[in-house]
């Protein structure tokens, strides 16, 4: 049986106080459901199996998920390291079928198990990231950015948040979801995914235009929500070095984008914005 595409919004009865009374009314919810990425790749000579993330994610781009997630953790260096993907459909359970990605890798790829396991423990516990100082992200080779490119003026970073409103169908249906965009510097999007999870939109994102990376040197990354640190970390894995938010970043993030060159801005909304760190990207 060929796997289905699972809905991205379900549909429930609920009870709206209008006028005082509660009057019965159809809406529509983000759906939330697990997702298990599984790595397939050769160990000691043996082909080796492990769960590498459980994240509970809005269905669709499942895909781009795991590749996403698995780049900006330092698994894989680019598409190109994974021989396949797909949807694991031998479960055992119905309510399984869809919800576990298998990823396979080439031969030559060199998987680091003991952070292997340091990853599947800190994913599957309640989302703690793990990575506590910046000393962590330099150790995994991240680069400097280029701090004089791409150059966006003030006026096109202010009608972003408008033009991602308008892309985002199943938020405007559900109100529940979290947004990631991609823009070039004229205000142009690029891409954008949806998830209930922010960091799970983001490796959406990133996932979506691996095959084209050099597209992420030259854009603007917008993020629906506030700018934690490893959202920022996720960022800088794809060398993305402007990222914009309309709510606030966190100290580590302003900390993270500092040391590498990346421009941070947050609040952006209701035609202002804080820029935290490298302004000189922004042209007035």
């Amino acid at each position: 049986m060929s796997h289905q595409p699972k809905p991205s919004v379900f549909p429930a009865s609920i009870y709206k106080y209008q006028t005082g009374e509660l009057v019965q009314s159809p809406d529509l919810l983000a759906v939330e459901e697990p997702l298990e990425i599984q790595l397939n790749f050769i160990a000691n000579d043996e082909i080796t199996e492990r769960k590498v993330s459980v994240t509970m994610r809005t269905p669709g781009h499942d895909f781009e998920l795991a590749t996403g997630f698995l780049f900006s953790e330092g698994l894989i260096k680019s598409p190109k390291d994974i021989i396949r993907i797909r949807h694991c459909e031998s479960m055992k359970k119905p309510e399984e079928r869809g919800n576990v990605v298998k990823v396979t890798l080439r031969p030559h790829v060199k998987v680091d198990l003991q952070r292997l396991e340091r990853q599947f423990y800190t994913n599957s516990s309640c989302g703690v990231c793990g990575k506590t100082s910046i000393e962590a992200i330099q150790l995994t080779g991240c680069p400097n950015l280029p701090i004089d490119a791409p150059i966006i003026t003030a006026d096109i970073l202010l009608g972003l948040p408008t033009s991602l409103r308008n892309q985002q169908m199943v938020f405007e249906h559900t109100g529940g979801l979290h947004a990631a965009a991609l823009f070039d510097n004229k205000g142009h999007l690029l891409a954008m995914r949806e998830d209930v999870g922010r960091h799970n939109a983001m490796d959406k994102l990133v996932g979506s235009q691996l095959d084209n990376a050099e597209v992420f040197h030259r854009s603007i990354a917008l993020l629906s929500g506030r700018l934690s640190f490893e959202l920022v970390q996720k960022a800088l894995t794809a060398e993305i070095p402007v990222v914009a938010a309309v709510g606030a970043p966190s100290s580590l993030a302003v900390q993270l984008a500092q040391s590498y060159g990346m421009t941070l801005v947050g609040f952006l909304r209701n035609e202002r914005f804080n820029v935290y760190t490298h302004p000189t990207r922004i042209q007035m």
